[in-house]
């Protein structure tokens, strides 16, 4: 093998791999903003939120339709066994008074016989006994003790705090979108790397044949280099494992095609983000904040139970002959209702709610407790893989100039197979290094935008 051609190669390949460290990314991939966006639409958490939400809206609806009139129509028929009618003394005295009624009214002297040709009427039923009701009734509420309004505020407060639990998980599917783009930018990065370290074993393969045909080195090295090729081998399958794997992963996450997904060549870049960047409250904190008002205002909804209620009522017959005596066929009024003690219901269940307003705080306190330990564990993971990234550069200098190095030996007769494998494989270790180091740095950068509340997409 030609020196300055194995010189210019290196060269190449550590440009290759360390030119993507020089670049700052303060943008997530186009191709990946759209699979991020796929992915939000597909996810069932978020569409089962988003519903969740949308009940919340028909909450409110409900509550506003408290104070709207209810119109209700009715219509009925019965059949009764019998006439409703009066007993006979009230009949007979009904008879009788129509009859004194008949002779002032003709002039016929109180104590003369009633005359036989002056008909009588029989008095009327009660209730006939076939009965044809249609009605229209009327209810409507004027004032609802403040309870209507309390439930219609608790429900606003709680489509807020599931708006921002949707925001929350649309975050976490992000990150696992974002989190596996990245692994499958590793595994095509890896395989790069293992072509480069295959295209130099065949060179070397090539090489010891050569001196095995010359008697210049023995079989046990050209076998020692046949195994390194089986490895290789090995490791590109378990690669292309991972490829398929990755590929499976982000077609459950997002709903792309298996064939679109595999066309991707995601690459690993250096992540760059500005130490002093804002923090934003997180949408966790914002979700339960909004949930410990809405627990707030259904306290005061339950307290309102004891604040009298005022309504009208209305009703009104359409069918006039088939009503009883008795009944109306128009009525209307105003009503108040004044529940004064309800056996400590009302109040047991503010208390009961104004305790889970405590426990909403108490969880908000520990969120932010959590939050911001994982910006401090964020920053210090993200510095720790920046100094990492930096060694890992120098350690790839140093195992292309070590490879260097023992191949001149190896070809002069200076070092064997075996210190030549190792060089090679030291390379190659490197390389994978880099590579993890980037998708470390790129894990914790997006880790501490999520912290932060600050991550895009």
């Amino acid at each position: 093998m030609n020196r300055n051609n194995t010189s210019i190669k290196f060269l190449l390949i550590a440009l290759l791999v360390i030119a993507p460290s020089i670049t700052v990314a303060q943008e997530l991939d186009p191709v990946l903003k759209d699979l991020i966006h796929k992915g939000l639409e597909k996810n069932h958490k978020v569409n089962t939120n988003r519903l969740d939400s949308e009940q919340a809206k028909v909450d409110q609806q409900m509550a506003k339709s408290v104070f709207l009139p209810k119109i209700t129509f009715n219509g009925s028929y019965a059949r009764l066994n019998d006439d409703i009618t009066f007993d006979d003394a009230t009949q007979t005295l009904l008879i009788e008074t129509q009859k004194l009624i008949i002779k002032d009214a003709v002039g016929i002297p109180f104590n003369s016989p009633f005359p036989d040709n002056i008909p009588l009427q029989d008095a009327p039923n009660l209730q006939d006994k076939n009965i044809l009701k249609t009605s229209v009734d009327l209810d409507w509420v004027l004032f609802s003790g403040l309870e209507a309004s309390n439930a219609l505020k608790a429900s606003k407060h709680k489509e807020t705090s599931l708006n921002f639990v949707g925001m929350a998980e649309k975050d976490k599917v992000a990150l696992q979108i974002i989190e596996a783009y990245d692994k499958l930018a590793l595994v095509k990065a890896s395989k790069k790397v293992l072509t480069n370290t295959e295209n130099y074993l065949n060179e070397q393969a090539i090489y010891v044949k050569k001196a095995v045909e010359n008697g210049l080195a023995t079989p046990i090295s050209r076998k020692k280099i046949e195994l390194a090729q089986q490895q290789l081998e090995a490791k590109k399958l378990e690669f292309n494992h991972n490829n398929i794997l990755l590929i499976e992963v982000l077609h459950q996450l997002t709903g792309e095609t298996k064939a679109n997904l595999s066309r991707l060549n995601p690459q690993l870049e250096s992540f760059s983000i500005v130490s002093h960047s804002n923090t934003e409250k997180r949408n966790e904190v914002k979700a339960l904040e909004e949930a410990e008002k809405a627990t707030r205002y259904q306290a005061k909804m339950e307290k309102s139970n004891f604040i009298p209620k005022v309504a009208v009522k209305g009703h009104y017959e359409f069918i006039e002959d088939d009503l009883s005596l008795l009944d109306p066929k128009w009525f209307i009024g105003v009503g108040v209702q004044w529940r004064v003690f309800d056996g400590n219901a009302s109040r047991l269940k503010s208390k009961k709610t104004a305790l889970e307003s405590l426990k909403y705080q108490e969880k908000i306190n520990e969120a932010q407790e959590m939050i911001n330990l994982s910006i401090i564990k964020a920053e210090l993971t993200y510095e720790a893989s920046q100094q990492n990234t930096y060694i890992v550069q120098k350690e790839i200098e140093l195992a292309n100039d070590t490879y260097e190095m023992v191949n001149k030996q190896y070809k002069n007769n200076l070092a064997s197979v075996t210190e030549l494998l190792d060089a090679l494989n030291d390379v190659e270790k490197a390389n994978f290094k880099l590579q993890e180091s980037y998708f470390n740095e790129r894990r914790a950068v997006a880790d501490l935008l999520h912290a932060k509340g600050i991550l895009t997409y």
